[in-house]
């Protein structure tokens, strides 16, 4: 499959890109052989493709994880089993070429050329056609049903609400073409060779691309990526790729803790030391090696490598903790020290965990990123060390910041997310809960936690405090008093473990201070079952770094498995160098910065920069049965189903794509996740201490603007932007509407304005609505009525185009063809072969 999809991929691309060195990364319960290495910073989470079951059973379709722009990197490849071992290429074609339409997706983000809600559309040829690009790729519009050994093929009926074909029909293309673009509409057309280009595309479909890529050809977004910039086409063919086998093995991992003297300051060392308890005794996984490095001027290895068994390794690790901070920093002495602990570098991992800057750490960077380690840091207050965060990046290790402000949490949320990337989903350790609480003497905090079904292993509550001992009570759902909670008085925390499976429902927990201080509360639990995935959150930016006034994007993915959660209250807190925090609303509507509708994934823009420097990002995602489902759809970019070919003029038929047949979502019971996502960096944010910041964030686009006609009025429906992107209300909007597609994209002031005056804007993303009628268009020969939208912010700044709607201006021509039945011999004999074929055509007359 790779090795085909190289070749196709180089001459796609006019002989650029190709796959040089490909790893394949084997799960750790595979049978050893020599030839297999040890991985360095491969790893299953970051990987380009995975392989693993279907979502669903039956349900093979490989797809490609994309919720970012256009243009932007998607997540990774799905691929099933049966798809690799070369078993659905009678539904989806050869796997090399498809392979190579999903990596467009993935490596450039660029988007299908079909749209499998909108098949059809009315074109300006006055017919209706299949949703492709190019329009030269032929083929027939029919309905294939099969029955029993018998198999019926009509015309299409047309749907009197849409003008277009009825549900049951799809466009079978020709066997034989000669055509040769398109790879993102069907690359197993054998004459397909190419991406549509400025030439060839079809700006008339309702294509993703075209929705989200504004109407641009798949080659022209390729063309613009950073990697074609770098490269020149060759002159020689490439070379077979080089595949290398890596076998996951057990995890390596060395903390390598700062003591230095400033530490000592802000409660941090005891903070440090809570958070790695709680690593030791919850998040890292039974089998792993770990030790444990403390640094302030200079190194000392406090911990060889212990296999972690049970509770006296992880005893012996704790013992191990620094118990004093003094000295200076140096960084490179740390990680060189964690080295010469293990002789098998290559995957091992370092946590590197420091709160001071170090000017030689440069010293030891080159030699860091060749080594085949893993560096991860957690950057402690807002002078931690940045010449670290580039080590990390390079290494595939993840860059977390945690304020000195205890009540957020943000250390031992650090360490929680440093779950091993290679485990199986369901080892892992998740977080159900992650709160702190700033009180005065004798107050309280109280709350529940949820312990949905998919959880419940392993629960781990942890509660920490700054000066005395908290009164601690936790109620089971049943209502009863749990046991009491192991104190480490020295540490300042508390700790209760559930044996074996937690209670499913809602615990009950109160916490008494007993003087003015912070407290907080860490909930944590495995999957209940290895055979049921649990529900997981996954948090990021788009970005590690930017500069004001750009816009950031929070996505945050709520899944079960491979399934998206629907309807979950999800929101991110994002806390800034001095402990300021935001809180968003993320959304998973389809508009503003979220790429798809209902995909699991909810997204918001984020611009409230208070400062220059790091800020992290939290996320908390609570669902239940008033408003949490499981989506059994089919993914929304799923990679295309030959439904048949034509041959010879006749349809041969592939069987019908299998579906879900239970409903498409499942309500769920109620649950709760907290998840960390990271640390990203803001430079350029003008001081605003005495002076307010003008108004630089225009209203988002809108992206989901949809128009319908209704006699001689066009309906208009959107989502509503906001004033800062998608916070607030706009102004106003401006409508214009023109017959020319191009014209009305890139002369958007020029277009026919629709007189909007009684158009009150709502708040940001709520549902508006409008109609108008058209009235006299001056251009001729029009076909199509396209509509688009700006909108205004109070400081008159305006949005981007939204995305263009149309309206077709007559009823459009069905296709006129050859009726077939399959007919057999009667008692009576044989029906005449000259009296099968009928064939049948309609007249339609523009009104």
């Amino acid at each position: 499959m790779v090795t085909t999809a190289s070749t196709y991929l180089f001459e796609a691309t006019q002989k650029r890109f190709f796959f040089k060195n490909v790893s394949i990364l084997i799960p750790e319960n595979w049978e050893g052989s020599p030839e297999y290495k040890r991985p360095k910073h491969e790893s299953y989470e970051q990987a380009d493709v995975r392989v693993a079951a279907p979502a669903l059973p039956g349900r093979d379709e490989p797809y490609t994880r994309q919720f970012t722009e256009c243009g932007e990197k998607a997540e990774y490849i799905h691929f099933t089993p049966d798809f690799v071992l070369g078993k659905k290429q009678n539904e989806y074609g050869p796997s090399g070429r498809l392979f190579v339409h999903e990596w467009a997706h993935l490596r450039w983000g660029v988007f299908d050329e079909y749209n499998e809600e909108k098949p059809f559309y009315s074109g300006k040829s006055k017919k209706i056609e299949a949703t492709r690009c190019s329009t030269g790729i032929t083929g027939k519009n029919s309905v294939y049903k099969c029955q029993g050994g018998s198999c019926i093929t009509r015309s299409c009926k047309r749907n009197s609400t849409t003008n277009l074909y009825e549900k049951d029909c799809q466009f079978f293309p020709n066997k034989v073409q000669t055509e040769k673009a398109s790879i993102m509409f069907m690359q197993s057309i054998d004459s397909v060779l190419e991406f549509c280009n400025a030439e060839n595309h079809n700006q008339e479909a309702p294509s993703l691309q075209n929705i989200k890529c504004n109407y641009r050809s798949t080659w022209e977004i390729i063309s613009n990526s950073e990697d074609f910039k770098n490269t020149t086409p060759m002159t020689a063919p490439p070379p077979p790729p080089v595949f290398s086998l890596l076998r996951i093995s057990e995890r390596i991992l060395c903390l390598v803790l700062d003591k230095s003297g400033s530490m000592s300051s802000s409660t941090r060392l005891n903070r440090m030391n809570q958070a790695a308890k709680y690593f030791l005794l919850q998040t890292v996984e039974n089998g792993s090696w770990v030790g444990m490095v403390h640094f302030d001027s200079e190194a000392s290895v406090k911990s060889e490598l212990i296999q972690i068994k049970g509770d006296s390794e992880k005893n012996k690790l704790l013992e191990s903790l620094p118990t004093r901070a003094s000295g200076g920093t140096s960084i490179c002495s740390g990680i060189e020290a964690a080295f010469q602990l293990n002789a098998q570098i290559d995957g091992s991992e370092i946590v590197l965990l420091t709160d001071g800057e170090d000017s030689t750490t440069g010293s030891c960077a080159k030699a860091v990123k060749q080594s085949g380690a893993v560096i991860h840091l957690i950057a402690l207050g807002p002078s931690a060390e940045r010449a670290v965060i580039e080590m990390s990046t390079e290494t595939g290790g993840k860059h977390i910041y945690a304020s000195d402000n205890a009540e957020n949490n943000g250390l031992i949320d650090a360490f929680g997310a440093l779950t091993s990337e290679n485990a199986d989903p369901t080892q892992k350790s998740l977080q159900l809960e992650s709160k702190g609480l700033t009180l005065d003497n004798d107050t309280w905090m109280n709350d529940t936690v949820i312990i949905d079904s998919t959880v419940g292993k392993d629960t781990f509550f942890l509660v920490t405090w700054e000066k005395q001992p908290p009164s601690i009570s936790l109620w089971n759902p049943n209502g009863t008093l749990t046991e009491a909670f192991t104190q480490d008085t020295v540490s300042k925390m508390a700790y209760l473990s559930i044996p074996g499976t937690a209670q499913v429902g809602t615990w009950t927990y109160s916490l008494q201070a007993k003087a003015t201080e912070t407290l907080t509360i860490t909930v944590t639990s495995r999957a209940a079952s290895s055979s049921v995935p649990p529900i997981t959150v996954n948090a990021k930016m788009n970005k590690d770094t930017n500069s004001f006034p750009s816009p950031m994007i929070v996505y945050a993915q709520v899944l079960q498995g491979y399934l998206p959660i629907l309807g979950a209250s999800v929101t991110a807190i994002i806390e800034s160098n001095s402990g300021k925090i935001e809180v968003l609303e993320l959304l998973d509507n389809g508009a503003g910065a979220d790429t798809f509708k209902d995909d699991g994934v909810y997204s918001r823009y984020f611009t409230s920069y208070s400062e220059n420097g790091r800020y992290n990002l939290k996320v908390r995602a609570h669902g239940g049965t008033d408003s949490a489902r499981r989506s059994l759809q089919y993914p929304l970019n799923r990679a295309a189903y030959i439904p048949g070919w034509v041959v010879d003029g006749v349809i041969e038929g592939n069987s019908s794509r299998p579906e879900t047949t239970e409903d498409t979502q499942t309500i769920l019971e109620n649950f709760s996740r907290t998840a960390s996502g990271g640390a990203f960096v803001v430079s350029q944010v003008p001081d605003s201490t005495n002076v307010s910041l003008p108004d630089l964030f225009p209203p988002s686009q809108i992206t989901d603007l949809d128009a319908t006609s209704e006699g001689d009025q066009i309906n208009l429906t959107w989502t509503a932007p906001g004033d800062d992107f998608d916070v607030g209300t706009v102004r106003e909007y401006i409508i214009r509407i023109s017959g020319n597609i191009t014209d009305l994209r890139d002369n958007f002031d020029d277009a026919l304005q629709v007189n909007t005056t009684n158009l009150s804007p709502k708040e940001a993303n709520s549902k508006e609505t409008f109609a108008f009628k058209p009235g006299n268009i001056s251009e001729e020969n029009i076909t199509h009525i396209f509509i688009a939208i700006q909108s205004v912010d109070k400081s008159n700044l305006t949005s981007k185009v939204s995305n263009i709607a149309q309206v077709a201006l007559f009823i459009p021509q069905a296709d006129s063809g050859l009726l077939l039945r399959k007919l057999g011999c009667r008692v009576s004999g044989c029906i005449p072969k000259s009296l099968v074929h009928f064939e049948l055509s309609f007249v339609y007359y523009e009104r």
